[in-house]
């Protein structure tokens, strides 16, 4: 198939999950991601209604900024961030799904705070603690999130996940509901600066399950563009 054709099929699954769960499809966002993707494409996914792109790598992210700026695209940081990289990509992106350490908070508030602004994160939660992903476990959220609310220039808008890769989605469903279990354990804490506006999980390979957990943001590439390198 080609790309319109998997974009309105992806859109078609997301309306069904949502359906499933009694949910508006109008509330989830579809992060597009865009990662090993060549501008061109891009450009073609942007006319096709796609407007929230997400990159892993913030070098990818450079590059394709400038050949793309005409097109008014909501950019996301989903991948690792470095504190060495955040002079890069700060003001550059809508949105940053992966913080996971005070010493990343502490830079980006650095940052931000330098330029007088504010800048939209989520903390990245390795609810299945596997050993190869980043993020924090779920036991050390609260205490972490008590102690970035004291950075003036940093806005926690919601939670991020990454499952683990299975066959069938359904043995990740309980990951799901236990980041959306979190994140009403967060919004009890009522935290100034802190909102659980977004449940960032959900990606091509399980983000129908994702929805009928809560998810309202799903990043999706493959279904989109296909298998990449």
């Amino acid at each position: 198939m080609g790309l319109k054709e998997n974009i309105e099929r992806v859109w078609d699954r997301v309306a069904r999950a949502a359906g499933k769960a009694g949910r508006n499809p109008d509330e989830i966002t579809l992060v597009a991601v865009t990662k090993t993707v060549p501008p061109e494409i891009i450009r073609e996914a942007v006319a096709l209604g796609l407007k929230d792109l997400g990159e892993n790598r913030v070098q990818e992210l450079l590059k394709k900024q400038p050949l793309l700026s005409d097109l008014g695209i909501n950019w996301h940081l989903i991948g690792h961030l470095q504190r060495n990289k955040v002079k890069h990509v700060f003001n550059r992106v809508k949105l940053i799904h992966s913080l996971d350490s005070i010493e990343l908070a502490r830079e980006l508030d650095k940052r931000a705070g330098s330029a007088g602004s504010v800048v939209d994160v989520l903390v990245e939660v390795n609810v299945a603690q596997e050993s190869t992903k980043f993020g924090l476990f779920l036991e050390q959220v609260p205490s972490f999130l008590k102690e970035v609310v004291g950075f003036d220039h940093l806005r926690i808008l919601g939670l991020m996940t990454v499952a683990p890769l299975v066959n069938d989605p359904e043995e990740v469903r309980p990951v799901f509901r236990r980041l959306r279990e979190l994140a009403r354990e967060v919004e009890a804490l009522r935290l100034p600066k802190v909102e659980m506006r977004y449940l960032s999980m959900g990606m091509s390979n399980d983000f129908e399950v994702a929805i009928e957990e809560g998810s309202n943001m799903v990043r999706i590439g493959t279904a989109i563009f296909g298998p990449r390198e």
